[in-house]
């Protein structure tokens, strides 16, 4: 059924009467899956709206929220939409002020918190927030009387009628503007990226089409909900095939909610897949000789399939004897065994695990977007796919290269501009209407889009390359035991790599090399084999690619500590400054 054009709120209704009794949302509490249904979906969604109109929240006002993925979230976002207001989410990483600058950009009467952990980063900032009146608890109670409990403030919302709540719903339109998508902000303060009705149902409804996801499939929510590709994908994206959305309980039982929920499609960004891959890759070394050989020969023949499936050809028939053997039981063990679209999503993956995921049977599909395209640009599936690039443009949207190699997107998923930012929406989107993203990459002749680098990234060095960090990167964080790799040149006479270890995959190598991994990362032989390998990352390099120097530093990068966003891309302006002295030292 076609939906373009439409509202939040028209979605939510065709859905709640179609697939009304069946489930929409699962979350675990008391060790148990506890279901929503989506006419109950529904309902708490208008309860919560109503309850804004009962405290004479404006129209237009934003709504700030922050918590874990839990069904609350959803109701208030939602509901947010249904009383005209706008949800902008918030990081649940984020410092009282980071808080504080959300809030009072999208001038917020009212912010709904997770928890007590939440609630007092409102209470430090507070009085910086004028407009604030009210704060929405999720879970748990608090005394002071600007704080309404969860049933509290539902409560409020019985007060006023569903025909009042249907008259604010009558004079919305597919135009209007929706939701604000903060920016993670690599640099700087975050800009408010503004989604209008038109832009989420057009794209939601476009991706779920091209990939090809049936009606009731289950997915797992676990990335950060104030992020779009999560939106998308768990959010907005299920109303259209009245489909469940399981909760995970945490990153740490990600592994165990995988299996429990075996969802049809699932997004991992790389850092997800990274360590997924580590633990495959531990647990194989623990395997005896026969085994080893076993699964060796099963990665060769489903690594020649994978690629025999992206050139058309048809697989070997070693390739089902693989699968049924091998694969099959890898897809189990992880959770995937229903899993028809294997996502990855908001920053580079390296090819070494695309290639590692591909060996078993596990085809990830690369998609390629941004806030500002309302999610995705382009997309990959099954049959139509290939290995490193980043998909192809979607359907009814435009997808070009700019003359100095900036990747440019025009379409219905283009948002609206920044809020409060004109100067920034111009600089953003052209008179033509194209998107600019910042983004470097090429575009081949199946239409496959390739990102190379971000375009503020390139190093120019001291002789006036130009060279693309992230290519290269890439290849560094392909050495088995290296975590995070940031290549460092610009201005400089040579290029320089800051790496850190994943401290998951440490004791391999230190099998490996025949010393204790108690002490392996100051251990000589270890600096020797790091070197080597490098050196190997070189020789496929050209010259002005090649890392004269690295720095192992003594800790990983963290969302905590700052060095990474919330969907872990780096932040370079951060590493550069905190790194300064080392950097320094590698070029004394």
């Amino acid at each position: 059924m076609e939906q373009s054009g439409k509202r939040i709120a028209e979605i939510l209704d065709q859905t709640a009467r179609a697939w009304g009794d069946q489930p929409a949302l699962k979350v675990k509490r008391d060790g148990l899956w506890q279901t929503t249904t989506w006419r109950e979906y529904r309902d708490k969604a208008r309860l919560f709206a109503r309850g804004l109109l009962s405290l004479s929240i404006p129209r237009g006002s934003g709504i700030a929220i922050i918590g874990q993925n839990c069904p609350q979230w959803f109701f208030a976002d939602i509901g947010s939409i249904l009383a005209s207001c706008v949800p902008a989410g918030i990081y649940s990483t984020s410092t009282a002020a980071q808080c504080s600058f959300i809030a009072d950009h999208c001038e917020a009467p009212l912010v709904v918190v997770d928890d007590a952990i939440q609630l007092a980063k409102f209470k430090t900032i507070w009085h910086e927030l004028p407009k604030l009146s009210h704060v929405v608890l999720m879970h748990g109670h608090d005394d002071d009387p600007r704080v309404l409990a969860w049933d509290e403030f539902l409560a409020r919302g019985r007060q006023v009628t569903e025909a009042d709540l249907d008259t604010v719903l009558a004079a919305q339109k597919p135009e209007d503007l929706c939701t604000l998508i903060y920016t993670s902000g690599t640099t700087g303060q975050p800009k408010a990226v503004m989604i209008s009705h038109d832009n989420i149902t057009w794209t939601a409804q476009s991706a779920m089409k091209v990939l090809d996801i049936d009606s009731g499939a289950v997915t797992l929510s676990y990335l950060p909900l104030s992020h779009i590709a999560e939106q998308i994908i768990s959010l907005y994206g299920p109303m259209f095939l009245g489909g469940c959305v399981y909760f995970a309980e945490s990153m740490e039982k990600l592994g165990e909610n995988l299996r429990e929920a075996r969802p049809h499609y699932f997004l991992g960004v790389p850092r997800v897949w990274e360590k997924i891959q580590a633990k495959i890759q531990i647990m194989a070394a623990g395997n005896g000789t026969f085994k080893k050989a076993l699964s060796g020969w099963a990665r060769q023949v489903g690594l020649q399939g994978g690629y025999a499936e992206q050139r058309g050809e048809p697989k070997s028939l070693q390739y089902g004897i693989a699968k049924a053997i091998v694969f099959d039981n890898v897809r189990q063990a992880l959770g995937l065994d229903r899993c028809q679209m294997q996502i990855t999503a908001a920053a580079p993956i390296g090819k070494d695990t695309l290639e590692f995921f591909l060996s078993l049977g596990i085809p990830i599909y690369e998609v390629y977007g941004m806030s500002e395209c309302t999610g995705p640009a382009t997309l990959s599936v099954s049959g139509r796919y290939s290995t490193g690039k980043a998909g192809f443009c979607l359907p009814d949207a435009e997808l070009k290269v700019f003359a100095d190699g900036e990747i440019g997107m025009r379409g219905r998923h283009v948002c609206m501009g920044y809020y409060k930012n004109p100067e920034a929406t111009r600089e953003a989107i052209d008179a033509e209407g194209w998107l600019h993203s910042g983004d470097v990459g090429t575009i081949d002749h199946r239409g496959f889009l390739q990102i190379t680098d971000r375009k503020k990234d390139l190093l120019i060095t001291a002789g006036g390359e130009n060279v693309a960090p992230q290519l290269i990167e890439a290849q560094l964080k392909a050495i088995t035991a290296i975590s995070q790799a940031v290549v460092i040149g610009d201005r400089r006479r040579y290029l320089t790599a800051l790496l850190t270890l994943d401290e998951e995959k440490l004791p391999m190598v230190a099998q490996l090399l025949g010393i204790d991994v108690v002490g392996a990362r100051d251990h000589a032989d270890f600096a020797r084999w790091l070197q080597d390998e490098v050196e190997r990352v070189n020789r496929g390099l050209a010259q002005v690619q090649t890392i004269k120097k690295f720095k192992v530093l003594p800790v990983d990068f963290s969302v905590e500590g700052g060095e990474l966003t919330p969907t872990m891309k780096i932040k370079r302006k951060v590493i550069a400054t905190r790194y300064a002295a080392e950097i320094e030292g590698l070029y004394a």
